[in-house]
């Protein structure tokens, strides 16, 4: 007796369960953004007190000595002995080659963060900066250089500790019978606004001009001096939010759909926004603790996917880690070469990128704000 062995063609097969939602808007996306990633790296890796080719550059990256090395490795990931290499290999891989890897960490981070903001508040125009945590990060960081001193070894920690305080804040502030979109938003500007009057406070009572100078850089985000460091600091927190973004997009596509709908289906909507809030804090956090205050990468890359992909966050997020590591890549390029040899901080460029790409946006788009 023969027994039935084709699958229904209505069901969808496993692959396509897990696969399916990739399509050629993501794929070009995601195609594009590496080409930008990998172009800005090499040219990163080109410049610098020590000149060489780009096919010079592109030979130290690709140094099997390194590559194949599991002392290399080792020394990167986990701080042992760096072992014997050609001075252009140890230029690249210990100096030039970690700015554009926490460039790429930066990046990741602060475009999930936004992308996480914009579903919880239901606002694109949502991110780490007008929710307070950047402002609440840099204060921290002032607070720290100017009147804590002593505690300048940790400041990375500081800094991710100062982003976790002001959002739990705002979301005090904006708590009445639970919280809504709006509340949160306008809490996190009335919060951003205090803490920068705060910051920009605490520059009268700095005496030392170095520490001016440090504390602006913080303020500004910037990826010079970054090296191995901020890269083995950075890099287990970014594998962490990224997995817990995609694995609750979607929580976050069911948040879009309003409060009503969200309840209707199941959802409990302030645990829900408030751990999703925690994810998004986290990359944050693990973003300025390495670079400092990065604007307008968390609030225009998710937009930019957007438009692309669409706003199913599974793919989203994807869009989101590849193209925010493009974005600050080549910023970085700018922020290195501009009026080279001098360098100006990334979050200037980024800055002067994306004032000019939300005026665009104001003037293309007749509504902004709820997504």
């Amino acid at each position: 007796m023969a027994t039935e062995t084709a699958s229904d063609p209505e069901q969808p097969s496993r692959r396509e369960r897990w696969l399916g939602w990739i399509d050629g808007s993501l794929l070009t996306l995601v195609v594009g953004s590496l080409l930008v990633t990998v172009g800005g790296g090499l040219v990163q890796v080109s410049f610098g007190a020590f000149s060489m080719s780009i096919l010079e550059a592109w030979r130290a990256v690709f140094d099997p000595n390194v590559l194949l090395s599991a002392q290399a490795w080792e020394a990167f990931l986990l701080g042992g002995e760096l072992p014997e290499m050609n001075k252009r290999s140890l230029i690249v891989w210990n100096i030039r080659l970690p700015r554009v890897l926490v460039g790429v960490f930066v990046g990741t981070n602060l475009a999930v963060s936004g992308a996480i903001f914009q579903a919880v508040t239901r606002n694109e125009l949502a991110s780490p900066f007008v929710l307070g945590v950047s402002s609440g990060a840099g204060l921290a960081i002032l607070l720290t250089l100017v009147v804590f001193s002593g505690l300048s070894a940790v400041l990375p920690i500081v800094a991710a500790v100062g982003g976790a305080v002001a959002f739990l804040i705002v979301y005090v502030i904006a708590w009445k019978n639970g919280t809504s979109p709006v509340r949160l938003v306008l809490a996190g500007v009335i919060v951003g606004t205090v803490f920068g009057s705060l910051q920009t406070g605490l520059f009268f009572f700095a005496d030392d001009i170095g520490v001016v100078q440090s504390a602006i850089a913080w303020t500004t985000g910037s990826l010079t001096g970054t090296d191995w460091e901020q890269v083995r600091m950075a890099l287990p927190w970014t594998v962490l939010a990224i997995g817990l973004a995609l694995v609750s997009s979607r929580q976050l596509n069911v948040l879009l759909l309003g409060e009503e709908t969200a309840s209707s289906l199941g959802m409990n909507v302030e645990r829900v926004r408030f751990a999703l809030s925690g994810v998004a804090v986290l990359a944050a956090a693990a973003s300025i603790a390495v670079a400092g205050i990065v604007g307008f990468v968390g609030l225009i890359v998710p937009h930019m996917v957007r438009t692309v992909v669409g706003s199913d966050y599974k793919k989203l997020v994807v869009g989101c880690v590849f193209a925010g590591p493009a974005l600050m890549v080549a910023a970085d390029v700018g922020a290195r070469l501009a009026f080279d040899p001098v360098q100006i901080p990334v979050g200037i460029v980024t800055g002067l990128v994306g004032g000019p790409y939300f005026l665009y946006l104001m003037r293309k788009q007749e509504q902004m704000g709820e997504i």
